[in-house]
């Protein structure tokens, strides 16, 4: 991939990585009091708690546990954050310990941000408005996709206007993320397909954004690998937990090339889609992903070309155009072979839906990232009907 003679940039992945079974009851506490921390607050989902995987955490905790939020919503609001900020600030919270997927990650940063600096999140829409740290915050995921647990984005639904808001601070990155490969186990097909390709798409479209650079670029093209090697194999056999780690580092390796080099259209859409009709943010990434690499074709061949040799699809004396083609291809067949869905109208989706979907995705700040300039809202509905 070749980068201009003037090209800087900065790369940032300050949160450490803990990786192996078991090690999300084996170092947490440590970790806590590394942070010189003593009081934390676990937040999670119903979920979570239903199929077990929090017990052996909060045990490891043992009394530095001083409370649960698990009134996590699929889709995070600003309501849901500030009520969990009061509990953890009605308990004398000093770290908070994420334990989920996007929305309980989310949630948590948005603890983190009133918990340091008092307030609503209502107050802080927008781009790097902090000035120091935030409180501390593990995360523990017990999904492959999302990548949050290295990222400083957090995305959130604000009721009032129906839209999904962009919180970017790099000064409330987690501090520390544990990769327990056995708290992805029980995932099932579904959810592990659409997680998995909500760290495909993270790892594609920060590899052809207009930010993209080497070492994001190193991070996403090793995710490809990954992802399409181990994808299926967890999808067949859940209990495998070789595969399923290699999956979650391919989902944070994608996180940490995305929070360098940003998302784009695909992200755009999906969080559109998701504030309108409610469709699940992973699924509606994994199903918009190829129909918008359709459409940056023209704009993204050199990147789709390094694409199609990290999925194995590059044949020999291909021109570079043929070489996107199949890259473009091989993701409509790899979201097949995993049993993705491929319509969005399967999630009761309708025209009036994408309509109001094309609209807003047009003010969404991802999309000002995506290598093809979208000038209007009707291309932007184009790709919906296509996927509708």
């Amino acid at each position: 991939m070749a980068y201009d003679q003037d090209l800087s940039f900065v790369c940032f992945g300050p949160t450490k990585i803990i990786f192996g079974n078991g090690s999300s009851a084996s170092e947490v506490e440590a970790e806590m009091s590394a942070l010189k921390c003593s009081r934390a607050i676990v937040v999670t989902d119903q979920g979570i708690i239903k199929a077990g995987l929090l017990d052996k955490i909060t045990n490891s905790l043992g009394k530095k546990c001083v409370g649960v939020f698990s009134d996590v919503p699929q889709d995070t609001g600003l309501d849901v954050i500030d009520r969990a900020a009061a509990f953890a600030r009605e308990k004398g919270a000093d770290i908070i310990i994420s334990v989920g997927g996007g929305s309980a990650i989310d949630t948590a940063k948005g603890m983190c941000i009133l918990l340091t600096e008092g307030g609503s999140l209502a107050d802080f829409d927008g781009i790097q408005q902090l000035t120091r740290l935030q409180t501390p915050h593990i995360v523990i995921p017990t999904t492959a996709g999302t990548g949050s647990e290295v990222t400083w984005i957090a995305v959130i639904l604000d009721k009032s206007k129906g839209q999904k808001r962009l919180v970017v601070e790099t000064y409330n990155t987690p501090r520390v993320a544990i990769l327990d490969p056995t708290l992805t186990a029980k995932l099932p097909p579904l959810l592990t397909a659409s997680t998995g390709m909500d760290a495909m798409t993270h790892a594609v479209e920060a590899i052809c954004d207009v930010d993209h650079e080497p070492i994001a670029d190193a991070m996403g093209l090793h995710a490809i690998r990954l992802l399409n090697k181990y994808l299926p194999a967890c999808i067949k056999n859940g209990s495998d937990l070789t595969a399923r780690g290699q999956v979650q580092l391919a989902a944070t390796m994608a996180g940490w090339a995305f929070g360098n080099s940003m998302v784009g259209l695909v992200h755009a859409m999906a969080h559109s889609i998701g504030a309108v009709a409610h469709v699940p943010h992973g699924v509606a990434n994994g199903i918009l992903l190829p129909h918008c690499m359709e459409c940056n074709l023209p704009d993204a061949e050199d990147y789709y070309a390094e694409i199609a040799q990290a999925m194995g699809v590059y044949e020999k004396g291909s021109s570079t155009k043929q070489a996107a083609e199949a890259a473009v291809k091989a993701v409509f067949d790899f979201t097949k072979k995993i049993g993705h869905p491929q319509k969005l109208s399967e999630f009761g989706v309708t025209e009036e839906n994408i309509i109001k979907a094309a609209d807003m995705s047009m003010s969404d700040g991802s999309i000002v990232n995506n290598p093809r300039l979208i000038v209007d809202s009707s291309e932007v509905l184009e790709i919906y009907k296509k996927a509708l």
